[in-house]
């Protein structure tokens, strides 16, 4: 817990100076609370006469103006402080996912990271306010109560003494029982979050498959799991407070009842003061009643501090876990800055996801692949085509063995600079919300109109860009969702040739083109990029087949690799894929 308080404290930052004025003002407010009922015991006492009630009621209203603005600027800071805390904080959680591997983005899921970056934030936030409002003011209050009801009768005070250890034991012991709650309601919040960002992410697969009867029971029941355990945490949350007024009026009627004996029991009439002369005084009786009242309510404090910091502590552990998080994958000292060629060499390299895993998923991978060469990889779903390419750009590192890129260890390299030389079009196109513009300018924030267009055709995209009524400036909604699959295709490939890179990837980019436009694309990159490296991944065998080089794989493993013509001579596996597309292909003429 401690490093994980070290942790957050580094996101305070230009909100130190706020933070630590801010206990300042609450030290003020709780002494000044402290002397009113000093003072009003003193102005009380007898028939004290008209210019010391005048001066004693002067003090007392300074006082609580000065206890009014002293709270003021304090909860003015405290606020502030909080929410400057809470932005850098969500600051720092969104730039640690950032460089989070691949790894790690599978350890915590998306919607874990979200209620990371919104509830347990919010929570750390409420806490920090009160550790700069009530922590530091509560201590201070109950301490002068104390002290001050001692001066006036340490018989009375003496009540506290006894009632005081009682509550806190009470409070410890429904913390303890609170904490695991807790502790299950947070992993309960990720759960009902998924299932939302599955429902909204899915949402066309739902209504086609009419299954909105499903995902609103699965909704229900992740909300219900979540409604059970707050409140059991409620309920014992919940007993705080008739704990505390408990010892409230138990205290005040023992104060009240001591108080009152003391008085009649052993206290004189004095004529000329017009008053009860002894051990105590009525005024006196009901200043420690109200350092009572004050000692209790900062007990209630207390409790409402426990409770909350009780539902932060879970909050900035999980904090602490993303932002402490060191990816297994950074940069070198002094890494290499430059790749010299598209050269592309794995040496002995088998990889597994989790140290755990039984079995790799690729194994024992030999491949030699020079600069400029457009190289096909074909296998079945799940033989690891994927997972194979994901090493080069270093998304993920080697188990066994060496990846090389320009003739040096990936892992030699500084990393921006690795991934700027190979651009990879993913299996699961990703567009952002913004005009097409904006998106294809991922590759390069600097390219002009001219790049874009140049760009855009040799992807066989300009030709529908061009027929939206924006044009180039046609808005992408989230996720891309006013756009086809094909040309999401299109624009993502168009995004990658943007940055001029060594080696373009396309892992599966053109699966929803055409096969008329898909050998376009490829026609427009061995005139264009001849001397870009090519690894493309595809389904169809007429995406690869005038490649340089054909990888097969097979369970993580190359069982081929050749030129078509060879593969259909020596291949099975190859023959069999490309005579069973073949076939399809003259049957569907066939039936046309």
């Amino acid at each position: 817990m401690i490093t994980t308080v070290k942790t957050l404290l580094k996101s305070v930052r230009e909100y130190k100076k706020v933070s630590l004025v801010t206990p300042v003002f609450m030290v003020l407010e709780a002494l000044c609370e402290c002397l009113i009922p000093f003072v009003m015991s003193k102005m009380l006492i007898g028939t004290a006469p008209l210019p010391q009630i005048l001066t004693y009621g002067g003090i007392m209203i300074a006082l609580a103006v000065l206890s009014l603005l002293s709270g003021i600027m304090g909860g003015r800071f405290a606020a502030k402080a909080s929410c400057g805390f809470a932005k850098n904080l969500r600051h720092d959680l969104f730039y640690a996912v950032q460089k989070f591997s691949f790894k790690d983005v599978d350890t915590f899921s998306a919607s874990s990271l979200v209620t990371r970056l919104t509830t347990d934030v919010t929570n750390v936030q409420q806490s920090y306010q009160m550790c700069l409002r009530i922590v530091i003011r509560v201590p201070i209050l109950f301490i002068f109560s104390v002290v001050m009801s001692m001066s006036i009768n340490w018989k009375l005070a003496l009540v506290f003494v006894i009632i005081v250890p009682f509550l806190l034991g009470a409070l410890i012991l429904l913390m303890s029982k609170v904490m695991p709650f807790f502790r299950k309601i947070f992993k309960k919040y990720d759960a009902m979050n998924n299932s939302v960002q599955e429902n909204v992410g899915g949402i066309r697969v739902v209504k086609s498959f009419v299954r909105e009867d499903y995902e609103k029971q699965k909704f229900d029941k992740a909300s219900r799991e979540v409604k059970d355990d707050f409140t059991k945490a409620e309920k014992m949350i919940a007993l705080t407070s008739p704990i505390m007024m408990f010892a409230m009026y138990t205290s005040s009627m023992l104060i009240t009842f001591i108080g009152a004996t003391l008085i009649i029991g052993t206290g004189t009439w004095d004529a000329v003061a017009g008053a009860v002369v002894g051990p105590l005084t009525p005024s006196q009786l009901s200043a420690v009643i109200t350092y009572g009242v004050q000692m209790l309510s900062s007990m209630m404090m207390v409790s409402m501090i426990a409770v909350m910091m009780t539902m932060s502590i879970e909050s900035a552990n999980r904090i602490g876990e993303v932002i402490n998080t060191v990816s297994d994958l950074t940069s070198p000292e002094q890494g290499e800055t430059a790749v010299a060629d598209g050269s592309v060499r794995f040496e002995n390299v088998s990889f597994k996801y989790s140290e755990k895993a039984n079995k790799n998923a690729l194994e024992n991978i030999n491949l030699d692949i020079r600069s400029g060469e457009t190289v096909g990889i074909l296998g079945g779903t799940g033989s690891s085509k994927t997972t194979l390419i994901q090493l080069i750009p270093r998304l993920y590192d080697a188990t066994e063995g060496t990846v090389y890129v320009g003739g040096k260890d990936v892992r030699e390299y500084d990393l921006d600079t690795l991934r700027k030389e190979v651009s990879v079009v993913l299996q699961k196109n990703v567009l952002f919300s913004g005009t097409i513009k904006e998106n294809l300018r991922w590759g390069d924030e600097t390219a002009d109109d001219e790049e874009l267009i140049r760009v855009c055709k040799l992807a066989q995209a300009h030709e529908f860009i061009t027929s939206f009524p924006d044009g180039y400036d046609t808005y992408i909604e989230q996720g891309g969702t006013n756009v086809s699959g094909g040309q999401k295709q299109r624009l993502c490939i168009a995004r990658a040739l943007l940055r001029k890179p060594k080696i373009l990837i396309l892992d599966d980019s053109t699966s929803a083109v055409d096969t008329k436009t898909d050998a376009l694309i490829r026609m427009a990159f061995e005139k264009e990029i001849p001397g870009t490296t090519k690894i493309i991944i595809a389904q169809r065998v007429a995406s690869v087949e005038k490649a340089d080089k054909i990888v097969i794989l097979d369970g993580g493993k190359i069982i081929a690799c050749g030129k078509h013509d060879e593969l259909l001579k020596t291949s099975d596996v190859y023959r069999e894929i490309y005579e069973a597309q073949t076939k399809s292909t003259s049957d569907k003429g066939g039936d046309e």
